[in-house]
């Protein structure tokens, strides 16, 4: 019997092999993603029509057909603080599972906020500092987004204001005391600050608020006033691809190892992690070169890819935002108080829904049970307390590498450790005291929420 202190392998890239540009899949689509469409008039939106959100330079990447698009050094700068991160072979964990897989993960959570989430705020920063903005609204649910949007205005000297989903705001204050920390101003949502909160308020007093309201709280701000913009962390193309940092590193670092992935896991929300990761390795089946299974695993509580539509739907509850096609719950849908704060949006991001219709992707739905579960396993194997989120990717690895034991196949695992738990410890709290409870949505619960789509083909 080998030794339980196994060696576990970091397959590290030198600063100067750190990627130089973004990638983006829309070059590789063979049928291109669905178009914006104009949140009143459901006409296809051109790019100055939402300049009044994001600063051109963003814009101009959310369109954009180009393969790569470069990094501009002062990113690269910051960036290297962290990057490239640790792609570590789970060795221990695979002992632990008497697995023949192997295992290996991207570890985000080595950033300075904790989780990938800064490789999308630091250039969101830069682009909108360079056209003159001078203060950044946003939405959080989990707080990951939010402290790094904080930290990347503090780098840059903008102000940030958080709307944080209030069961969020409430479950997890020392990512709000991070937040603050770096000198943003947080509020929980819905508030009394904005007409969308208002409303809200009026209607359900007691509501525990939703990232889609957090997101009209900050569209209505972003709107008042020329010198603020919105910034956001998930679901838009540019967002999406700022992240594609992740699955280039690990291309090269699998490359060192001498291995190459038959399956990749990411825990999907909005999609941005989930894409970090996946989509250099999409690109390549994309362009013919390597077949792969692509796994995305969301909450059952939220259940987007899993149970809801594939339409046009707003990407907030006031109807402020573009309307784009995606899986979607219904924009006016309240998840319950999951402690994946970071996993409940109503929606899940146009090219990943693309693609999942396109049959790249699968999709399966977990409850936060099993999930924490396999949180805990993995932390008593490989010494890393996950996210609440990344606990999902966790839990789908697992069961993958168990049936790779049942059918005695060695296939190649990888996947995205997102973040770390350290802000998250009352959810392992709760769950090891056994006060955490699951929850699934009925059928005519999802009915209900998807009511209130658009109109449209």
């Amino acid at each position: 019997m080998q030794s339980l202190l196994i060696e576990k392998v970091n397959y590290v890239l030198t600063q100067d092999q750190m990627p130089t540009s973004w990638y983006n899949i829309q070059a590789d689509l063979p049928i291109q993603v669905p178009s914006l469409r104009h949140p009143k008039t459901g006409e296809v939106i051109s790019p100055e029509e939402i300049k009044s959100l994001l600063p051109m330079a963003l814009i101009k990447q959310e369109f954009s057909q180009e393969r790569m698009i470069e990094i501009p050094e002062e990113v690269q700068r910051i960036y290297r603080q962290w990057r490239p991160s640790p792609l570590i072979r789970a060795r221990r964990l695979e002992q632990a599972l008497d697995t023949p897989a192997k295992i290996y993960y991207k570890y985000e959570g080595v950033s300075p906020s904790g989780s990938h989430k800064p490789n999308t705020a630091v250039p969101q920063v830069y682009y909108n500092k360079l056209e003159g903005v001078k203060r950044l609204v946003t939405e959080t649910g989990a707080g990951q987004w939010g402290s790094s949007l904080a930290m990347a205005c503090a780098f840059f000297g903008l102000d940030c204001g958080v709307y944080m989903v209030k069961v969020s705001y409430h479950q997890k204050p020392y990512r709000r005391a991070l937040m603050e920390a770096y000198g943003a101003r947080v509020v929980a949502s819905p508030s009394n600050e904005t007409d969308a909160g208002r409303a809200i308020l009026s209607e359900h007093p007691d509501s525990t608020g939703s990232l889609g309201i957090a997101i009209s709280e900050a569209v209505e701000v972003a709107l008042q006033d020329v010198d603020t913009k919105l910034a956001l962390g998930s679901v838009y193309n540019h967002v999406l691809m700022h992240q594609t940092v992740i699955g280039q590193e690990a291309m090269k670092q699998l490359e060192l190892a001498g291995d190459y992935p038959d399956i990749i896991i990411g825990c999907t929300g909005g999609g941005s992690n989930f894409s970090g990761i996946a989509f250099p390795f999409i690109g390549a089946k994309l362009r013919g070169e390597r077949d792969i299974r692509v796994i995305a695993v969301e909450p059952a509580s939220c259940p987007s890819l899993t149970r809801g539509t594939y339409a046009y739907d707003f990407g907030d509850t006031s109807k402020l935002t573009p309307m784009v096609k995606m899986h979607t719950l219904g924009h006016s849908f309240i998840p319950a108080g999951i402690h994946a704060g970071g996993l409940r949006y109503h929606g899940m991001a146009p090219l990943v829904s693309h693609l999942m219709k396109l049959g790249q992707i699968e999709a399966r739905a977990e409850t936060q049970i099993r999930c924490f579960e396999a949180g805990i396993q993995f932390a008593r194997a490989e010494g890393i307390v996950p996210a609440p989120e990344a606990t999902h990717a966790v839990r789908a690895t697992i069961d993958e590498a168990l049936r790779c034991k049942e059918s005695n196949q060695s296939k190649v695992i990888l996947f995205n450790l997102c973040g770390h738990g350290h802000f998250d410890m009352q959810a392992y709290i709760d769950y090891m005291a056994g006060k955490l409870r699951d929850h699934e949505y009925s059928q005519e619960e999802v009915a209900m929420a998807l009511a209130g789509l658009p109109s449209m083909e």
